[in-house]
């Protein structure tokens, strides 16, 4: 049931009672823990729509989206566009957001003083669900909000006009708000946000890494090689899928372990050479030398699990090189992978069981039988994007 309230310089007298104090999230004690983005710990979002374009609509129904708010005297746009696709229709009527039954569905504010923050207060009986349009406000407001909701069974959803505006509320202070409610005529905003949750959506799901025995090594000459430096820090296990061919990636491990030649680096991998794929999120692959800052990575750990990181500097070096081969058991196919030849510079290993576990290998420490972990994929590419083709690589 949802209600929708248009702005805070009306009374609230059906507020009255119990009521929860929401004058925290004003920005006086601003509470901020400063965690990376975990949509696998994040409930469900809630996203809602308002417009009145007809492109937007069907773009958002297509995106699995299907409540829409429209104002009271739009009940035919509601009703036409309820005869080509399934929605759920909400009336801005009297200060409120009702359906169809004439039943509210959500709380709503429009702040645009600290003055009307303050008196924001919302009763138990009318808590389930509130809608806050910030106007000038953006990040800081919504870890307030965020933290001012924090332990409540409250969903809240901030009015937002684009995607970036739309991720900045999803993200806020790890878990971020309840929803979003995209207030938009142009169907590009909607399918920016579709494919920012196509993009998080991965991280729920694993990556079957396979297990690949080293066949060759050989020590080469030298080359531009790359270290991708992420805006988060990586654990031991963790990497980025690297290789010469997209069919066959090999996860190579971070700097995050300390050793006797440099100081830990957990933000950086020693990746490989210019010509090299990397993977990236929507399961393309990009190469090398295409990334830069503000870019996005997936990283991986042994176990397949997968995030998104934002790549905050590239740095391209000549440096000297080993070609790793390896294949892996039952097949003839051969996959390879460029890296500079140094001790910091390691593949990831296989699990095995339980109990104490390898990480990485040293690329200088790689043997005829080592065990290292791969993503087998298809091979055949266009701008990143795997296609079906016949294609040799070698």
């Amino acid at each position: 049931m949802d209600i929708l309230l248009p702005s805070l310089s009306h009374s609230f007298p059906k507020f009255a009672g119990k009521r929860q104090n929401c004058r925290k999230f004003l920005g006086i004690n601003r509470v901020a823990r400063m965690c990376a983005f975990t949509p696998s710990n994040s409930k469900k979002k809630t996203v809602w729509i308002w417009t009145e374009n007809k492109q937007v609509m069907t773009a958002a129904v297509e995106g699995g989206w299907n409540t829409f708010i429209f104002p009271s005297n739009r009940q035919d746009l509601a009703l036409e566009w309820s005869s080509i696709a399934v929605i759920h229709p909400v009336f801005i009527k009297e200060g409120r957001l009702i359906d169809h039954e004439h039943k509210s569905v959500a709380a709503f504010a429009e702040i645009s003083s600290p003055q009307q923050l303050e008196q924001f207060q919302i009763s138990e009986e009318q808590s389930d669900k509130v809608v806050v349009n910030l106007l000038d406000w953006q990040v800081i407001p919504a870890e307030n909000i965020v933290a001012a909701f924090q332990g409540t069974q409250t969903t809240v959803l901030a009015v937002s006009k684009n995607q970036s505006e739309a991720q900045a509320f999803l993200e806020a202070l790890e878990h971020g708000l309840g929803g979003v409610v995209m207030k938009v005529e142009d169907v590009g905003a909607i399918l920016e946000l579709k494919g920012y949750f196509d993009r998080r959506r991965e991280v729920d799901s694993l990556l079957n890494l396979t297990k690949a025995i080293i066949t060759h090594i050989q020590v080469t000459g030298m080359g531009d090689r790359v270290c991708v430096d992420i805006c988060s820090l990586m654990r031991p296990g963790e990497g980025l899928l690297v290789g010469s061919f997209a069919r066959g990636l090999f996860l190579v491990h971070s700097e995050c372990l300390e050793s006797n030649y440099i100081s830990s680096r957990p933000f950086r991998v020693n990746a490989g050479p210019v010509h090299a794929y990397v993977a990236v999120p929507g399961g393309k692959t990009s190469y090398l030398s295409e990334l830069k800052s503000g870019k996005e990575v997936i990283v991986v750990d042994q176990r397949g699990m997968q995030r998104t990181a934002i790549v905050g500097r590239v740095k391209v070096e000549t440096r000297p090189l080993i070609l790793v081969e390896a294949k892996v058991e039952s097949e003839n196919e051969s996959y390879s992978i460029l890296l500079q030849n140094a001790e910091t510079v390691g593949l990831v290993s296989p699990l095995h069981g339980e109990g104490h576990q390898r990480t990485t290998i040293p690329v200088t420490s790689l043997e005829v039988g080592s065990e290292v972990l791969l993503l087998l994929q298809g091979g055949a590419r266009h701008t990143g994007i795997e296609i079906k083709e016949f294609i040799v690589e070698k």
